[in-house]
Parts: C-alpha cells; structure tokens; sequence
C-alpha cells in the first residue's frame, strides 16, 4: 500500500541567504547535513518550484519545498544472550554489567547486533519502563566498539535519580585509554564542542557549533609509541574521548575511524579503539551512598597493552 509523501513548504529566512542547500536544509529541518543531500540528489527538494541540487545557494525568502523522508519502522527489543557480559552488581534498583565490544547499548535503527537491552532482557532481569520502548531503563551508552561498565535502572525512581545525576554531572566515569604519541602536557583538560562531522554522518568532530565537551586525562604510563591515559568526562558526547584525542593529534590506537595508524593497530592485533570504562562512581538511588565499581581490561586490550610495554622496555 502506497503512502502519499509528505511536504513541508517554508520560506528560507533572510540569515540563510547564500547557504548551499544541503546546509539550509540541515538547519530548517533538523536534518543531517548527509540527509540533507541524499534528498537534494533524489530530487525532493524545490527551489521556488524548481528542482535543485545540494550545492545551490539558496536566496533569504525563496519558498523551499522539501518531500520529507518516511519515519523508520520502529525498533523491537529482541531478547538474546550476550555472551561475554558481565553482571558486576546487581539490586532491587540497579544493575552493574561489563559491556563487552561488538555489543550496542540498545536496540537502533540499522542495528542488528547484541545490545545490553536485550541480553538483559534474556537473563530475565526487570528493568525500569521509563524511556523509550527501545531503550527502557537505559540512562547512558557506551560505544559499540568501547568495552567496559554500564549501570542500567531497574526501578522508576532509580532511572529518574541516575537521569539527575548523569545531567547535572556527578556520576564519576573513568575510562583507560590507549592513545598514540605522547600528549603534552602529560595532564590536562580538553575543552572543545562536539557536533556532526560536516561531511561524513557516521562521525563527530570539534565544530564552533557544537555542544560544550569537556574530558580531564592524566598520563598513566608512556610507552616508546603510545601513552596509557586516565580519562574523566564531565559531559558525556558520542565518541567524545574519540573525537577530542583525535582532535588533539593523539588518536586512540586502533581507531582507524578518528585517524589512527592501522600499521600499529595490525600489528597489536587490534580491530577497534582501546577505549576501556575501568571505573562507574554515583550515589545510589535508593539510599543516597556513593558507590563505586570497576572492570578489568578485557583480552584484547591487555594483549595489545603488553604487547607496547614489551617493545618499549625490551
């Protein structure tokens, strides 16, 4: 059964004048800067009535037509075992686990592999219904390719209480980070906003609009071509450790998405960023106490940082 498309008509305002269309569109519609071309490509978006190409600049008051996209269908929790994560803590209110890479945070679209959602969900675990139906109880992620802790509410008032936490930036998350080069100073802060990748949608970068990112690191140990880095965040953006190492010329070793060298991650025997969540500190919801724990580095990452050490100090 066919749908009839949807078209949206406004009027370009005056401080648009001159954008190219792709970004117009980014901006009028909330759009990804890559979306915003595929349209323009597929021959949905009118100038004044005229069919137009990305790269077109656009006048202040032209009428734009734009043939919206269809919503995606929406995305099921599948319950099945995650082999390989751990259950770390577990009460009434939360659940602790070690995420291992290769595993999403929850269910999205164009994701068809084991989430945190769904292998609790197969270990019978109650979780809080409070957000999405995709993503209940879940209030905050760690990349697919990043292993290491996540904590998971499992009451209301718990998901509500880490929520509040995780905002106003008292949950205390620690990450190991193995990055290349050796950064100067050897502690330091990185302040620098994160938004889209201007070109390419399935990445971030350091962009004047951006929202605020700030991560703290201290050198932990120097190797002859990489250094061992705590890392704390203050916010918590996708990819932000990924993006301001990279950004500071001082990429995680093995990630080849953000600029890192794939000699070296080949010959560590890498196939992702070493990027691990050693430590989760927050009070917990249900009597206010600190809590605090942590996680191991898992295989491949310990292989490969003894694997540096070993060329460093042979």
């Amino acid at each position: 059964m066919s749908t009839i498309p949807e078209i949206r008509t406004l009027p370009v305002p005056d401080g648009l004048e001159g954008e190219r269309v792709d970004a117009a569109i980014s901006r009028m519609f909330g759009f990804s800067r890559t979306k915003a071309a595929e349209l323009a490509a597929a021959g949905k978006v009118l100038v004044d009535g005229a069919v137009v190409g990305k790269s077109e600049r656009v006048r202040g008051g032209a009428w734009l037509e734009v043939e919206m996209p269809q919503a995606p269908a929406p995305v099921r929790v599948v319950a099945e075992p995650v082999e390989g994560m751990e259950i770390v803590h577990d009460d009434e209110d939360v659940v602790v686990i070690a995420k291992p890479v290769g595993v999403a945070a929850h269910p999205s679209p164009g994701w068809s592999g084991p989430t945190v959602v769904g292998g609790l969900a197969a270990a019978g675990y109650r979780i809080a219904t409070s957000g999405a139906a995709e993503r209940q109880g879940i209030v905050h992620r760690l990349d697919v390719g990043t292993s290491g802790l996540m904590v998971v509410a499992k009451s209301e008032y718990a998901y509500t209480s880490l929520k509040r936490q995780f905002k106003e930036r008292t949950v205390d998350k620690r990450y190991h980070a193995l990055v290349q080069g050796h950064p100067d100073p050897t502690s330091g802060t990185i302040d620098a906003p994160i938004g889209r990748h201007p070109t390419h949608d399935y990445k971030w970068a350091v962009t004047a609009d951006g929202k605020p990112s700030v991560t703290h690191y201290d050198l932990i140990e120097a190797f002859r071509a990489a250094s061992l880095l705590d890392i704390k965040l203050e916010t918590g953006r996708t990819h932000q450790i990924r993006v301001h190492m990279s950004a500071y010329r001082h990429p995680c070793v093995g990630d080849l998405t953000y600029g890192a060298d794939p000699t070296l991650a080949r010959r560590l025997g890498l196939t992702r960023q070493w990027l691990h969540a050693v430590r989760l500190g927050f009070e917990h919801p249900a009597d206010g106490r600190w809590v605090e724990f942590t996680s191991d580095y898992p295989e491949d990452l310990r292989k490969a940082l003894d694997q540096v050490r070993e060329e460093t100090y042979a």
